[in-house]
């Protein structure tokens, strides 16, 4: 596999290596089911009494393990513990700092087979995702530690005063604010605290993170990998808890300095007001939601634009904040566009994320499965249609499986402008491209679109749509994909509270705060 590099982009097409290494992770892994774990305060893993016990979405009967749940005492100890080490961390070398990263993300790598045999099971996601979720906290922390040397550690020297008779040196220093939260969500449990996590810490700052108590087991496996790495203690603590006590208690603490979440818009806003309301404010990176579109023009291939709708729409059982929610075809390809959508859902297999033949498999929470169900119940009317449904497994009913669904319907139907997070996408026919651009960009959300058109209708797009994360002809998915190094990840509008994206050149000012530096040399 020494020249296989596995992204979202490439991974449907592994070599045979990589799924005979899963198969034997998966094994070693469930040998492990079962066990208790703690809570990782200041260096070490603790257990507490109060526990929440998880289980398989693919098969509700296969217990993963009891998970300690944190109180509003333990954000207390934690946030203590990060500020305890945050001198000393602060003022680490940004070198050595960086060198840290870089072996915690070989640790990642070594244990990358295992890992995501958890994260399988753990959110319900296939091989070729799970694969891909660890192998992106790699790369995020890769990619962090080389624009720390790229940019010098953010330490830059500036033009002297023009004065005659004084040398007056000036300098622009970027250092961290200190404690810094990280809110992890369900979906992306490992990456999007891996993510911000190593932003937080190659930038001098130290972390306090809260996963979903509905993903708890995967900010333990990072915990283990920065303590083995090195991490001194307390920079790094891990919690897991609920939103309305344990994260209200964590993104109010006076002992943090700035805070990174992911999830929903309205707690996204909540926690972006209540930093923006203290009587002195701290940063707040809110990655919210998304309902992302995709335009199909009368002069698109049709065979693409299927590909990618159906993969970008119903990968992962479209629990991305990136998944395709809405597709605005013109009217005059509409129907064959339906016909090739319905060919293709009909082909995809759906079951067991664990086995390598399965393409998507179940939602990840019993909230997901729920809405699904609703959602379906909204389009038996309002002029709606469902025009077509994936096949269900033999055994759907012993996990949160849901059938992928493709929906017309007309253009004022209440859908369009729900967040459903879930396999249903939505088809609607306009009249053109300048109709279909109208209603892309009618939305609170900017976070990622499609085009699917001619060579010379790109132009026309990009100049126009309103989402930070964009992809034209794009068969590999028509909303989503994107890798550290390759596409920077960050939405527009209600979508993202900084219009800076995750691994681009923009993102690790913002765990710093400026200091401008001017001495007098005699």
């Amino acid at each position: 596999m020494s020249d296989f590099k596995l992204t979202y982009s490439t991974m449907f097409a592994p070599p045979r290596e990589l799924h005979e290494r899963f198969d034997a992770a998966l094994a070693r892994v469930r040998q492990q089911l079962g066990q208790t774990h703690g809570l990782f305060i200041d260096g070490a893993f603790v257990p507490r009494a109060d526990t929440i016990e998880r289980h398989n979405p693919a098969q509700r009967s296969e217990r993963l393990g009891r998970f300690a749940a944190a109180s509003v005492a333990d954000v207390d100890q934690a946030v203590a513990a990060a500020r305890l080490a945050q001198p000393a961390w602060r003022r680490t070398p940004w070198h050595e700092r960086v060198a840290l990263l870089r072996r915690a993300a070989r640790i990642v790598d070594e244990r990358l087979y295992d890992m995501a045999a958890i994260v399988s099971l753990e959110v319900g996601k296939t091989r070729m995702e799970a694969l891909g979720e660890v192998a992106e906290v790699s790369a995020f922390f890769d990619i962090y530690a080389e624009q720390m040397e790229a940019n010098n550690g953010y330490d830059h020297a500036l033009p002297n005063d023009p004065l005659p008779h004084l040398v007056s040196r000036n300098r622009s220093v970027m250092k961290p604010y200190g404690v810094w939260a990280v809110i992890a969500p369900f979906n992306f449990p490992f990456a999007l605290a891996g993510g911000p996590t190593a932003a937080a810490l190659v930038t001098g700052n130290t972390v306090v993170l809260k996963g979903s108590v509905e993903t708890p087991w995967s900010g333990l496996l990072l915990a283990q990998c920065l303590k083995d790495a090195g991490l001194p203690d307390g920079v790094f603590n891990a919690l897991v808890g609920d939103g309305p006590n344990v994260g209200e208690a964590l993104m109010r603490h006076d002992g943090i300095g700035g805070i990174t979440f992911t999830g929903s818009y309205a707690v996204g806003m909540h926690i972006l007001r209540a930093q923006a309301a203290r009587d002195v404010p701290r940063p707040c990176i809110a990655e919210m939601g998304g309902k992302n579109a995709a335009i199909v023009t009368a002069r698109a291939d049709l065979n693409v634009a299927a590909q990618g709708i159906v993969r970008s729409a119903f990968g992962m059982s479209g629990q991305k904040c990136s998944a395709l929610s809405r597709v605005y075809v013109d009217s005059s390809v509409a129907d064959a566009l339906i016909e090739k959508l319905q060919a293709a859902v009909a082909q995809l297999a759906i079951g067991n994320p664990q086995l390598e033949t399965t393409w998507t498999g179940p939602v990840a929470t019993k909230a997901a499965h729920a809405r699904h169900a609703d959602c379906c119940r909204q389009l038996e009317g309002n002029g709606a249609r469902i025009v077509a449904t994936g096949p269900l497994p033999a055994d759907a009913a012993q996990g949160f499986y849901c059938a992928p669904v493709i929906a017309e319907a007309p253009l004022n139907h209440p859908l369009w402008h729900k967040e459903m997070f879930a396999p249903l996408v939505m088809i609607g026919r306009v009249d053109n491209a300048e109709h279909a651009m109208a209603q892309a960009n009618a939305s609170a959300f900017g976070l990622t679109a499609g085009f699917f058109g001619a060579d010379d209708e790109v132009a026309w797009f990009l100049d126009h749509i309103e989402a930070g994360v964009t992809y034209v002809n794009r068969p590999l998915g028509a909303t989503t994909g994107a890798w550290p190094g390759y596409q920077p990840f960050g939405g527009w509008k209600g979508s993202g509270s900084t219009g800076k994206a995750l691994a681009s050149f923009h993102y690790l000012p913002q765990y710093m705060r400026e200091q401008s530096q001017t001495r007098i040399e005699e």
